[in-house]
């Protein structure tokens, strides 16, 4: 299975995403980013913005 981030559209293999990624419910729904959007959005992600917001 191909895991992509949500955001950025960088993929990873496996069933389960790399630890380095960050998973979020955003209106019902699982949503996943890799590291780099993980670090560059982390205020946005802690204050609970949608990521349209970003």
């Amino acid at each position: 299975m191909t895991l992509i981030c949500d955001f950025c559209g960088r993929r990873a293999d496996g069933e389960e995403p790399p630890l380095t990624w960050s998973t979020a419910v955003e209106r019902g729904r699982v949503r996943r980013y890799c590291d780099e959007c993980s670090r560059a959005y982390v205020r946005s992600m802690e204050a609970k913005l949608d990521s349209e917001w970003w």
